[in-house]
């Protein structure tokens, strides 16, 4: 603990010291001189002390001395200044060679720089006039430090809670601190209010030790007595110190938890898997049994089955768990765990069984076997059935949709609509994830349904040519056959998600036999056929179309023409130049050429030349003119 602050009455004290020194000068007269001081000045170490000492009443002529007082009472001067008006004569003496040495500032005012705890001593200051006499007062220099972060040394060992006197806990340093600090304790952050004296339920020893930097260290050393409630608390120490001005700080420690030794009072022991709440645990699972006693160091584990009341021995570990690797229904019984703990006390409960149940579900079994064949419009009831613990359920659906709950499915007025497959489902409320199901694949015989896909055109609008597509579906078993009685790009494919549908599709130009037979789309298998026949009525006028076709004919005659008649001219004899045509002024070989006069149009010229060639060729063919 911190010893009493030495310095608290005398910062209580006054700050202005008045010494009055009545001296006879003159026979009846008195001479008075008054010394203005700190009585205590506090600074932290490191920084600047000031000692000031002013006297008053008196003339500008004095001295001044300052002297430091030893522990003995000894003193030793450390400096002086003569004072005549406004002449001051300092000297320095600095016994001891303090560094950085002492300063003298103004008319007397003592300086000790970057201050240490070797300076936290008494000064004298000493004031001599001629009239007044000599006054002298004392200043008391205080010098603080704050001391570095405590820490702790906790016991490592383990702590034992049925010891009935008080242990060791830890032992908290808190070094080079000024004054020295004091080190108080806590358990889960709140003080401890423990005493100096010993005792056997909580005490404390403190040892202060002065470092060569004259610094001081402080050790406390913490004693308890424990309980069981302490084996999750939290211990730690701080070291409170005091600052000038009446200030104080404050630092922490880490903070340390105990390793303690207590007996088992309690045992707890449960199924760790993918367990219900029931307690059930899946056929075929990884099962592990989880025993925990509450004593410290863990104890040692047994674990056993029950079987005709004696006890089989599984295994004995200091962890506490047991795995069943891939449980059976036989493994279902009473297991236990026992906590071998001779530190325990005599009615504690060391001993804890459990009953392990192992859910179990057996491959369905269907009355029916797992396709069934009924002729259309028939009736059936059939069942399924689960051998399991605990008991399952039973359920039936189609496409993922609820029929019915329970064992038996009953099918009435059987359609093509009721065929596909049924599955019966067993499944335990009680133990999520166990279940089974089993399908049943219904097949109902009959002659084929057909239906088909309307044109996209009436009757009465179709053309010659024009190209269309026919659809047409049918379902039934033994699975239909579908067939066409035109011709055409034709394909056969079932139909997704059809019920059983097949689709036959028929692409074909319209022409006038088909329109006026119609096309027959037809389904059959082993119990009957059915057809339907697809009509397009009377074919529309082709009135544009042949308007088209007579124009194009006409261009054809007429180009075969040209080519005839440019043959025949090619192959004349003598007339090589038939056909071509004659350049201008220019006659034709063996004829004289002949004159006109410029008053002759070249229409009338030519007229006249064709004529008179022409009376000279006779009837030959188409002539010159190709």
């Amino acid at each position: 603990m911190e010893p009493r602050d030495a310095w608290a009455e005398m910062r209580r004290a006054p700050r202005l010291l008045v010494l009055a020194l009545l001296l006879g000068a003159l026979p009846g007269g008195q001479a008075e001189m008054q010394l203005s001081v700190s009585p205590l000045v506090e600074v932290m170490r490191g920084e600047p002390a000031t000692l000031d000492c002013t006297p008053l009443g008196v003339n500008n002529q004095f001295l001044l001395k300052w002297f430091l007082t030893e522990r003995s009472g000894a003193r030793h001067l450390l400096a002086e200044v003569q004072v005549q008006g406004s002449k001051i004569q300092p000297k320095v003496h600095n016994p001891g060679n303090r560094s950085p040495p002492y300063k003298l500032e103004g008319q007397g005012r003592l300086v000790l720089a970057e201050a240490q705890v070797s300076d936290q001593r008494d000064y004298v200051c000493v004031v001599t006039t001629g009239a007044a006499g000599t006054a002298e007062t004392t200043v008391k220099l205080q010098v603080f430090a704050k001391p570095e972060t405590p820490d702790v040394s906790p016991n490592k060992g383990t702590l034992s809670v049925m010891d009935d006197i008080a242990q060791e806990i830890a032992t908290c340093h808190s070094r080079n601190g000024n004054p020295a600090p004091q080190i108080q304790w806590y358990r889960n952050g709140q003080p401890l209010q423990v005493p100096m004296e010993m005792n056997s339920n909580s005490y404390m020893t403190s040892r202060t030790v002065r470092e060569a930097s004259g610094l001081q260290s402080l050790t406390s050393t913490l004693y308890l007595r424990l309980h069981k409630e302490d084996r999750d608390a939290r211990f730690h120490c701080s070291a409170n110190y005091s600052l000038p001005r009446g200030r104080h700080g404050r630092l922490d420690s880490p903070a340390f938890g105990l390793t303690l030794h207590y007996p088992t009072e309690h045992v707890q022991f449960w199924v760790d898997s993918p367990s219900t709440t029931e307690g059930w645990v899946r056929e075929g699972d990884s099962v592990q049994l989880i025993c925990r006693g509450d004593g410290s160091p863990m104890p040692e584990y047994t674990f056993y089955r029950l079987q005709d009341k004696e006890e089989e021995v599984l295994k004995t570990d200091l962890e506490g768990n047991l795995t069943l690797e891939s449980v059976q229904r036989g493994q279902s019984g009473t297991y236990g765990c026992r906590v071998e703990d001779y530190d325990a006390a005599d009615d504690a409960e060391l001993t804890k069984t459990l009953e392990l149940r192992v859910a179990y579900l057996d491959p369905i079994e269907l009355s029916n076997g797992e396709e069934l064949s009924l002729p259309l419009g028939s009736r059936v009831a059939t069942n399924c059935s689960v051998q399991g613990l605990p008991a399952p359920a039973l359920r039936w659906t189609k496409d993922s949709v609820p029929l019915v709950d329970g064992p038996t499915l009953s099918l009435s007025s059987i359609t093509f609509d009721s065929a596909g497959t049924y599955i019966c489902e067993a499944y335990m409320p009680t133990v999520p994830l166990l279940s089974r199901t089993q399908n049943l694949k219904l097949l109902v015989e009959g002659s084929p349904e057909l239906r088909h896909e309307e044109t996209q055109r009436a009757q009465g609008s179709w053309r010659e040519g024009d190209e269309v597509r026919l659809v047409c579906s049918a379902r039934g078993y033994p699975e239909p056959k579908l067939t066409w009685n035109a011709k055409g790009d034709s394909s056969t494919e079932p139909v997704p998600g059809g019920q059983g549908w097949v689709s036959s599709s028929l692409t074909l130009k319209v022409t006038n036999a088909v329109s006026q037979s119609g096309v027959s789309c037809e389904a059959s298998n082993s119990h009957g056929r059915a057809n339907h026949v697809f009509h397009f009525g009377p074919l529309a006028p082709e009135t544009s179309q042949a308007g088209i076709v007579v124009m194009a004919v006409a261009i054809s005659v007429g180009l075969l023409l040209l080519v005839v008649a440019a043959f025949y001219c090619m192959r004349r004899k003598g007339r090589p130049g038939c056909c071509r045509k004659r350049e201008k002024g220019v006659p034709p070989p063996g004829e004289p050429e002949l004159s006109h006069s410029g008053s002759q149009r070249p229409e009338q010229t030519g007229l006249l030349g064709g004529a008179s060639g022409g009376a000279k060729r006779g009837s030959g063919g188409f002539g010159d003119e190709c």
